[in-house]
């Protein structure tokens, strides 16, 4: 089976081919940091505009890398959502340009699938139900996986996700742009016991998130302590709120299989230590995505497209893009202002 995935839901523009035993054949990507760094953060019109720009001579290179002319693949697998719109729509509809000028299926994949099944693609032995950690710079969730298109909501974040709590930090201290691997760098070489944050919802009986309190906290440190300082104590209570909200979601589930992490911030390394060693204290396996495939790439679209296609599913050309896509429609709804799906 060969799959082209195509990516283009916030600032990175990305094309891949990927074969149903797991091969990457190819994976071409773009990113835009020159052209937000002056904004500290990801400007719409701007990500929407490269896209534009980029997308088709990246599927051309990654055909080419892989060998393979359009004509071989079997469907092309492109993000529908959730994420900028604008970013989205060039994808999709490049995908459907595609399937439909070559006479193939179209698979129209939620991101978050994308990195729900990621580390199934780097870990052949990763089997259903595991508990993912999803935490990206848009999302905070522990879900059960418990197959392709079959997921459970156990958590999410009640404000801000973590990696948006990262990219806010790197901006508050003048740590430059993309915030999560700023801030990592400089904790670094700070004391994580220096400054005195909180750690939000930590020891609530409901396994949800909340960062945005965290953030005001960083807010009011700034400038009164080191900026390496503050990264190091605010990437602390960063993975204490994570240890501590994936350990009561671990008291809910039986029969997983393992541990998992995935998304932008799983490439932080504080964050896998963490995790790995909770694993190991609750017997469990722990799997974590090498970090190219934690941040926005193609080849997870293009894997998620292996298993859906796999799985008989495919979509019609109208399918629609989507700001906003739940992986578990039915969860019920937390109460708090601003939450995230």
């Amino acid at each position: 089976m060969l799959i082209l995935g195509l990516e283009s839901s916030c600032d990175e523009t990305a094309a891949a081919v990927v074969t149903g035993d797991r091969r990457v054949l190819s994976h071409r990507l773009a990113g835009q940091e020159a052209a937000h760094r002056p904004y500290g953060g990801v400007v719409p019109e701007i990500a929407a505009r490269a896209h534009v720009e980029v997308l088709a001579p990246l599927v051309e290179a990654a055909l080419a890398d892989a060998g393979v002319r359009l004509a071989d693949v079997d469907a092309v697998a492109a993000t529908a959502g959730p994420g900028l719109i604008g970013g989205v729509m060039v994808g999709l509809v490049t995908g459907k340009a595609l399937a439909h000028a070559a006479g193939k299926p179209l698979i129209a994949v939620n991101h978050l699938e994308g990195h729900a099944l990621s580390p199934r693609l780097s870990d052949p032995d990763l089997a259903f139900p595991y508990l993912l950690l999803l935490v990206s710079g848009g999302h905070c969730q522990l879900l059960l996986v418990e197959g392709v298109a079959r997921y459970r909501r156990l958590a999410t974040t009640i404000d801000d996700a973590a990696g948006e709590a990262f990219d806010k930090t790197a901006k508050l201290l003048g740590l430059g742009f993309p915030g999560g691997p700023a801030v990592e760098r400089a904790a670094l070489l700070g004391d994580a016991k220096a400054v005195s944050l909180p750690r939000p919802l930590m020891g609530s009986a409901e396994p949800h998130f909340s960062f945005a309190g965290l953030k005001s906290a960083v807010a009011r440190a700034a400038g009164h302590h080191a900026a390496e300082d503050i990264a190091a104590s605010f990437q602390q209570a960063v993975v204490d709120c994570l240890i501590d909200r994936t350990t009561r979601a671990l008291m809910r589930v039986e029969g997983v299989t393992a541990l998992v992490v995935a998304g932008g911030v799983a490439a932080n390394g504080a964050v896998r230590g963490a995790l790995e060693a909770l694993a190991a204290s609750r017997g469990l396996r722990f799997v974590a995505p090498p970090s190219w495939l934690c941040t926005d790439n193609a080849a997870m679209i293009a894997w998620a497209g292996v298993e859906r296609f796999a799985a008989g599913l495919t979509d019609p050309l109208d399918v629609a893009a989507r700001a906003r896509w739940p992986l578990d429609p039915g969860a019920e709804a937390v109460r708090g202002a601003g939450v995230k799906a």
